[in-house]
């Protein structure tokens, strides 16, 4: 395991014990939790996007703010759902966000997960194309926005412009050096995991997937990440592709451990996302430092990745989740191989 960093859903609730109990709540706490983080000695702070949701829902104002609040650690999204996203607009925003952030943007992008309104994606003015899914065309948005990171022009200059030219066509402004190599695909299946490797992606496998062998999940998800990491290599890429997993860990070093999450089952379940995927959830992990160590280790996802992102109870305010985090760190993360 190379890097570890935490990742919050931004949940914000007026109920009683939340810490984050409004829109500006869950927007500032991200902030100071990433700032917290990277004094911690964490790699990562990154956000899930939710619309129509009591959650974190624009990236780009929290990542370019995080940015100039932060100087070392990744800032990032796991993930953006790709169906509600203008890739043009989305392709100046990152930029923006990168360049403010000194080229530390990670961005996690997909098709999408189930929503809290049906068809969300039409009140924000897109349609799928005939013949395509919504799933189709937030592949199709990802791919266009992808593409877009590569600043090769492609737009005809006005031959009497407000403010002079460079000579050609014209790209996105700004334009972030490196971004693209800093794209990743949230993936729920083995096909989705092979078609990002094969578009030159990096890999965001969360806590669940498509269960396509009945198997516990950690052995289906480890299995995922050597089939994209196999059709990374066949594909002819000359980089190092990056490989994220992400998981519920947490150290019971006190009695608000024990109260919060010592009752946790930790087993695996099986749901359905949709009519058409049969999904299966990880399972989380909460125990002492020593046997939590044992348990991680028997993880063959956790192996198999570089960078591991703890998903964070986030109501329970910034001091509880860098206790979080910092019993991780300090207590079980070295014992794992990190640092």
């Amino acid at each position: 395991m190379k890097k570890i960093g935490f990742l919050s859903f931004g949940h914000w609730s007026a109920t009683p014990g939340s810490k984050a109990r409004s829109p500006r709540d869950a927007l500032l706490q991200s902030i100071d939790l990433a700032v917290a983080a990277e004094e911690l000695g964490a790699d990562g702070a990154y956000y899930r996007v939710h619309h129509f949701a009591r959650q974190l829902a624009s990236p780009f104002p929290l990542l370019a703010a995080v940015g100039a609040k932060t100087k070392r650690i990744e800032i990032g999204t796991a993930v953006i759902d790709m169906r509600y996203e203008n890739p043009f607009y989305m392709a100046e925003d990152s930029g923006a966000a990168d360049l403010i952030s000194g080229g530390r943007l990670q961005l996690g992008i997909s098709r999408g997960s189930p929503e809290q309104v049906i068809e969300g994606w039409r009140y924000f003015g897109f349609e799928p194309a005939a013949g395509e899914s919504d799933a189709d065309m937030g592949r199709r948005h990802g791919e266009q926005f992808f593409d877009l990171l590569n600043g090769t022009g492609f737009a005809k200059p006005n031959p009497r412009p407000m403010f002079p030219n460079p000579p050609g066509l014209l790209r996105i402004e700004p334009y972030a050096e490196g971004l693209r190599e800093r794209v990743w695909w949230g993936s729920g299946s083995n096909a989705t995991a092979v078609w990002a490797a094969q578009k030159g992606m990096n890999l965001q496998s969360s806590t669940l997937k498509k269960d396509e062998s009945g198997e516990p999940f950690h052995v289906q998800q480890a299995k995922q990440i050597r089939l994209y990491r196999q059709a990374w290599k066949e594909a002819g890429h000359t980089r190092t592709p990056r490989v994220s997993v992400s998981r519920s860990i947490f150290a019971l070093m006190d009695e608000r451990d024990r109260a919060y999450f010592g009752r946790d089952q930790g087993e695996d379940q099986i749901g359905q996302i949709d009519a058409s995927m049969r999904a299966v959830f990880g399972r989380s992990y909460a125990a002492e430092p020593e046997p939590l160590v044992e348990q991680l280790r028997q993880d063959e996802a956790i192996a198999e990745a570089d960078t591991l992102l703890l998903t964070v109870p986030n109501q329970l305010g910034v001091d509880y989740n860098a206790h979080v985090m910092e019993s991780i760190l300090r207590h079980v993360a070295p014992a794992l191989g990190w640092r």
